[in-house]
């Protein structure tokens, strides 16, 4: 804790692997200046890998989908999916209008039961903090203490619940006439 009564921000920091093709990428050079970041051309072309958090994101613009063939994109997406189990794809769209919706609305019908959740952005600043929160809530140590609270507070919860209080005193009731 601070001095103040706030708490203090630790960073955070994590290995990821950018595709070649964003290296003049506005979310690319964000994410150098405050991680470890490798390029390669071995992983699918606007892929953005947090290899310890086990997530991957496409970025993909709005415009560049309505431009290319609807097949060329989805086979893209296609793809990520396939390798990727934890799959993002990230939509970016200065403003999101009937036809960015559509376009959402047909990627989700295309991908409906997979492992692909669509998240709409307008800036490199949503792109970044988006991707980041979701690295780190997936990341080993943030998952466990999660995992920990989730774990106490149900705990909580059936302690103080006054249905389990009322199973309990019935349970009492019940050993006191048991003629075992």
């Amino acid at each position: 804790m601070a001095e103040n009564g706030t708490k203090e921000k630790i960073k955070w920091t994590t290995t990821i692997i950018i595709s070649s093709s964003l290296k003049s990428c506005e979310v690319a050079t964000a994410l150098d200046r405050s991680h470890k970041t490798r390029y390669s051309d071995s992983v699918e072309n606007g892929s953005i890998i947090f290899s310890l958090s086990g997530v991957a994101f496409l970025l993909m613009d709005a415009k560049e989908c309505f431009t290319s063939a609807e097949e060329i994109f989805l086979a893209k997406i296609e793809k990520f999916t396939n390798i990727h189990q934890n799959s993002f794809l990230v939509l970016s769209a200065a403003f999101h209008g009937p036809e960015e919706w559509k376009l959402m609305f047909r990627i989700q019908q295309r991908f409906l039961g997979s492992n692909l959740r669509i998240l709409p952005v307008h800036n490199t600043v949503d792109v970044i903090n988006l991707m980041c929160t979701i690295a780190k809530m997936a990341s080993k140590p943030y998952i466990d203490n999660i995992c920990y609270r989730m774990v106490t507070t149900e705990a909580y919860i059936i302690e103080q619940s006054p249905v389990w209080k009322t199973l309990q005193k019935l349970k009492l009731s019940s050993d006191s006439f048991n003629p075992n």
